[in-house]
């Protein structure tokens, strides 16, 4: 061949466009031989997630320090014994020293005597037991504590008429003049106030039972009156305990020997401290927000933001 002659270079493919998108995992799947077993829970490590998680349901369930727990049993005990004591010291007084009780047109001073001692029932034990029920039933749905409360209410309602239907008809047959003393106007503004709340909360209980969804607004707005005017009932009907005994003892005794301090005074005198007493635990109960049950407190904050 002649050096000179240059052979032709061989036409070259066109260079392929290459595919820049990331390329697609293979389909291979991982046996199941290859992967790690799963991590190993022991019996004991179990039974305390078990524990965690049914403490989880309410948050009113928190560690509570034994000092709280040791005051919340005291005073929702002192409570209890003051108001059944209180009942209990009344019938003592009208058995002891004023012969007991009757409905007769012949005895009208036994007649009397169911005056106080229905009046205290009513207005401070059954109505300081119905407060305190959504203190004390902490353990109870709350379906079931309102229905307590309206069962103490409905306990107290009949205490509280015949009491007075007794005053008023021994009044009438001695020949007395009706709602005359402080007494009588703080009884009859307290009768008043129970008899409107008994109403308010029976007709919540009712649209409860009936709609409930629907009346939920509207019942939640009324728990804070209701609550407000329900301690001032109670107050009341403290109030109105305390000046009944003044009045009965000044003219039962009279001033003189009242002043000598006789054994039925002494008895008259400690009912009032017992009422006193009573309506300071109450009170106390009730400005104590961690005695209140979760549910309750939630309650109160759902209807306070309505």
């Amino acid at each position: 061949m002649d050096s000179n002659s240059v052979s032709p270079m061989p036409e070259l493919a066109p260079i392929a466009e290459f595919d820049k998108s990331p390329p697609s995992p293979p389909n291979e799947e991982v046996p199941m031989d290859d992967l790690p077993p799963p991590p190993t829970i022991s019996q004991a490590e179990g039974k305390k997630i078990k524990v965690q998680r049914s403490r989880s349901y309410d948050s009113d369930e928190h560690e509570r320090g034994a000092c709280e727990w040791c005051e919340y049993a005291l005073v929702i005990t002192l409570a209890t014994i003051l108001l059944i004591g209180v009942s209990a010291l009344t019938v003592f007084w009208v058995f002891f020293y004023r012969e007991g009780y009757a409905w007769a047109d012949d005895i009208p001073e036994k007649q009397f005597n169911l005056h106080p001692t229905l009046m205290v029932a009513g207005f401070i034990t059954f109505s300081g037991f119905s407060v305190l029920l959504y203190r004390i039933c902490r353990c109870f749905r709350r379906i079931y504590v309102k229905l307590l409360h309206a069962i103490f209410h409905a306990l107290a309602f009949p205490c509280i008429v015949i009491g007075f239907l007794a005053v008023l008809d021994y009044h009438n047959k001695k020949g007395i003049n009706n709602f005359y003393s402080l007494h009588s106007w703080i009884g009859f503004v307290a009768m008043g106030l129970f008899g409107l709340q008994y109403a308010v909360g029976f007709f919540s209980f009712l649209l409860l039972l009936i709609c409930n969804k629907g009346t939920a607004g509207f019942r939640a707005s009324l728990v804070p009156v209701h609550a407000a005017f329900g301690i001032l009932t109670f107050v009341l009907g403290v109030a109105a305990c305390l000046t009944g005994l003044t009045e009965k003892a000044i003219f039962t005794l009279g001033a003189e020997r009242y002043s000598g301090l006789p054994d039925e005074g002494v008895i008259i005198n400690a009912i009032g401290v017992a009422s006193i007493a009573i309506l300071a635990v109450v009170m106390y109960i009730l400005s104590r927000d961690k005695f209140r049950t979760a549910a309750s407190r939630e309650h109160i904050r759902v209807s306070v933001d309505l």
